[in-house]
Formats: C-alpha cells, structure tokens, sequence
C-alpha cells in the first residue's frame, strides 16, 4: 500500500465517497445505519402542516361553536358526508363544556341575586331593631310637647332624633279621626255616638309606628261606634222644574 500524498484532500480518503469518522456529512447523505440527518429532524413542510391541522380544528370548533350558539344544526346530509372522528369528538367537548359554562353562570347569578335580598332584608331588619328601641323615647318626647316641656336645646335634640328616625324609614300613624282597623289599631275604649257612622278613632292614646312596610307597633286608641240613629241620608232628588214654553 502506498502512502497518502502530503497535501492531499482528506476527503480523497473517504471510501466509496463516505466520509471518515469525525468527519461532517453533507445533509441528506446516508450514514453508517441507513438514516439520513433528516430523519431527526422535522422538515419545515411537516412542521407547517401540523399547524394548518390544528388551525383547521379550532376553525371547526369555532364553528361548532357558532351553531350552538344559534340554535343552527347541520342536515344529516352534511353529517354523513366527510364525517371526521377527531373533529365530531372535538365538538361533542365544546357544547359539553358550553353547558357546563351556561349552568354555572345561571347558578352564580341566582345566588348573587339571592345574596342581595338577604343583606337587604338583614340591613332593614337591624334598622327596624333599633328604630323599636327607641319607640319609648319618642312618646316621652311627645308627652313633653303636650305638656309644654318641649323647649330650648332639649327641643332641638328631639327635632333632630325623629327627624333622623324618619329618614330610615320609620313612619307614625293613628291620629283621631281615622277608620277603626285592627290590623293597625288596638283598641282599649269602646263608646258608641250618633256622629259617626262606623267604628272611628275618637282618642289616640299611644302613637302606632310602621318602618316601611312592617308595624313596629299598633296604635292605641278609643274606638267610637254609631248608636244606629245617625239620620240615614236623603238620595230621593227633587222633581224637576216644569220647563215654560
């Protein structure tokens, strides 16, 4: 055998055109195991191709979507015709996870609705506890006025607390003169009279008290019934005048 010639390429060694161990291959030339380099390697159409197949089922899921939304439904027709396993599975997902979403929105709007009723209900129940608090202060506050002991600061600061016990919602009623109602009246006198022609509040003897729609307190009062001799009254007309021609 006769030895290499100083200065010759290396590649000239390589046998059959192989190149020699250590030796960089030019892409795509076979190697030692019958694999190429691009083996190992995805080529960049395969890489493109799986992107447009996983745009192409989002586009079928946006669709599917879109149908469900509509209330639109594809004839059998179009179903049978190029029917994809994948895609039909895809779909069935989507609407699945779509009623799931609906049913949980449903629930947290019927429970935040129902939250909100029961603060109000609450809000308006501590109020009414201590408006009822302070119902005996309010009549001591109204027997000093009809007494003339209302005055000077004293006055001012019982202006100020019902003024500010009104504007939470608490209201009186029962003053004389009004129809007996004994959802709202509690009745401690009984008298009858021929100037009343039903049950009238003749005498209020405690303030009733309401705080928006619920009675803190009936009224107490005397209660003045007809005696039945009240005059019944005339509803016969006069005749008319005769008309002069």
């Amino acid at each position: 055998m006769q030895d290499p010639v100083v200065g010759q390429d290396a590649t000239d060694s390589s046998v059959g055109g192989v190149p020699t161990s250590g030796q960089d291959a030019p892409a795509g030339t076979p190697q030692g195991d019958g694999g190429t380099d691009d083996a190992a390697t995805p080529a960049p159409g395969a890489l493109d191709g799986l992107a447009g197949e996983a745009r192409a089922a989002q586009a079928a899921a946006d669709a599917s979507a879109s149908d469900a939304t509509s209330g639109g439904t594809a004839t059998s027709g179009e179903a049978a015709e190029g029917a994809d396993p994948e895609l039909e599975r895809v779909r069935g997902e989507l609407a699945e996870r779509t009623a799931d979403l609906q049913r949980v929105s449903a629930e947290f709007t019927n429970f935040r609705r129902r939250t909100e009723r029961e603060r109000e209900s609450t809000v308006a129940s501590a109020k009414a506890s201590v408006a009822g608090e302070l119902l005996t202060v309010l009549d001591d506050v109204e027997r000093a006025a009809s007494h003339g002991d209302l005055t000077g600061p004293f006055k001012v600061v019982a202006d100020r607390l019902t003024e500010t016990l009104q504007r939470a919602g608490l209201t009186p009623f029962g003053a004389e003169g009004d129809t007996f109602d004994p959802s709202v009246h509690e009745a401690v006198a009984h008298d009858t009279s021929p100037d009343v022609s039903g049950p009238t509040v003749t005498t209020v003897m405690r303030r009733g008290y309401r705080f928006g729609d619920r009675v803190l307190r009936a009224a107490m009062v005397a209660v003045t019934d007809s005696d039945g001799t009240a005059p019944a009254t005339d509803t016969t007309s006069e005749p008319a005048d005769a008309g002069t021609s």
